[in-house]
């Protein structure tokens, strides 16, 4: 059975000091490899074949049979590492906090501990009749987030 050890290997040796950084690793029981790479200036086809080959020419086929699948992350996926957040800074994301409390928003800032968000509601103000607009701006702590995604809009 092919480990995901080994595969980690294979993709730290081929990157070993690129912009490129790896997103996420799976190595099912039955060989089924899927990796997701991704750059600050988007990943190309060209990267993910170079990847492929890398690791195909590592494995021997006569050995252990295995499928391949090397990818970029796809937009409507949720961020899995921090690198992600960084990418991302300046669009429009939904954050939804382990306490089931979602926010969408703007992100503003990332760091290894916390994200900003920049969000407006509604909200009735004393003495005015009208509600207005309120601009918020949170730092969210990294261990309060559940899961994070870009919202995807055509405009």
């Amino acid at each position: 059975m092919i480990t995901e050890k080994v595969i980690r290997t294979l993709i730290d040796e081929k990157l070993g000091g690129s912009e490129t950084y790896l997103v996420d690793l799976s190595v099912s029981s039955s060989n089924q490899i899927k990796i997701e790479l991704d750059r600050m200036e988007g990943v190309s086809i060209d990267e993910c074949v170079a990847m492929s080959r890398h690791i195909e020419s590592a494995l021997d086929r006569e050995t252990e049979d295995f499928e391949l699948q090397v990818s970029s992350p796809g937009l409507d996926q949720p961020f899995k590492v921090f690198q992600q957040y960084v990418k991302n800074i300046g669009r429009e994301v939904s954050v939804l906090k382990v306490d089931g409390k979602k926010l969408k928003g703007l992100l503003l800032d990332a760091n290894q501990d916390s994200i900003t968000i920049e969000y407006s509601t509604k909200e009735k103000i004393e003495g005015k009749k009208k509600k207005e607009t309120i601009i918020h701006k949170d730092a969210i702590p990294m261990n309060e987030i559940k899961e994070t995604r870009i919202i995807i809009s055509f405009k």
